[in-house]
């Protein structure tokens, strides 16, 4: 046997024993590769079926997220309508409350106005009863001076009465002392002349008869009506017969409107203040002192 076929024979064995090696290496490694593959592919199919799970609860979760989203949007869509309710109902208690205040304001400026009037009529009709009572009072003492004249004048009416008795009975004497004076001159052929009286006579005292009185009949026109202090001014004065406290009757046609109770008097006209109001009066209506 050649050299040769001795190398390639050695050479061959270890090829084979080389070429085993790797077989077995290759075996081996096959069965690791194919154990890392069956692992990879479970691992592989658990992350996709992760995947598909994730997937699914995410694509549930945006549906929720969505269906969520909705129902805010409609509670939004409810809560902004509410919201313009409130606002418009606030605009309106803000409109009603500055209507409010300026009704308050124009209250109390008319209450104020109303407690200045009546404070000024209050005065006013202190100072007409003061002069009511002053006039009562002077009333009063020219009724008891008229009572005194009264008892005076009755008891010199009876000291006349008894003064006129006694003249009759003198001239009655009288007439019958010259009755008998006519008879003794008579038988002397004389007669007795009346005498000259050296004193003018006077006439009886006669008790002089009550006088006669009679209503005013004032007529005139209403002029200027002030219906917030409830007084009205007439076209009459004190020229023509008014004085205080005199009442004026207020008509309209046939219609009674109202009183007005003189308080103020000048010359060419008169104020007073409203009493017995049926209706407010008017410029031009008629006023009398008798209906």
């Amino acid at each position: 046997m050649s050299t040769l076929t001795k190398a390639l024979i050695v050479l061959l064995t270890v090829a084979s024993i080389f070429l085993c090696g790797i077989v077995v290496t290759y075996v081996a490694n096959a069965e690791n590769y194919r154990q890392k593959y069956t692992d990879l592919r479970n691992t592989a199919a658990a992350a996709k079926a992760n995947e598909d799970n994730a997937k699914r609860q995410l694509n549930e979760t945006i549906k929720q997220a969505d269906q969520e989203k909705a129902k805010l949007n409609e509670v939004i869509a409810s809560l902004l309508t509410q919201i313009g309710e409130v606002q418009a109902k606030l605009d309106a208690a803000e409109r009603e409350k500055a209507t409010l205040l300026q009704q308050v304001n124009s209250l109390t400026a008319i209450t104020k106005d109303f407690f200045q009037t009546n404070d000024k009529q209050g005065q006013l009709l202190k100072n007409t009863f003061d002069e009511l009572n002053r006039v009562q009072a002077e009333l009063i003492k020219e009724q008891s001076d008229l009572k005194d004249t009264t008892t005076a004048l009755i008891e010199k009416m009876a000291i006349v009465t008894t003064l006129e008795e006694k003249s009759k009975r003198l001239l009655e004497e009288k007439t019958e002392l010259q009755d008998k004076l006519d008879q003794v001159l008579r038988q002397f052929g004389k007669t007795a002349v009346a005498p000259t009286a050296v004193t003018p006579t006077k006439d009886k005292a006669r008790v002089a008869p009550a006088p006669v009185t009679k209503d005013l009949e004032l007529k005139g026109r209403v002029t200027v009506v002030d219906s917030k202090n409830s007084m009205a001014e007439i076209s009459i004065g004190a020229a023509d017969g008014v004085k205080e406290s005199m009442k004026f009757h207020v008509t309209r046609g046939d219609e009674f409107i109202c009183d007005i109770l003189i308080l103020d008097v000048d010359t060419e006209k008169a104020v007073g203040i409203l009493e017995l109001v049926q209706q407010q009066p008017k410029v031009g209506d008629s006023v009398s002192t008798s209906l």
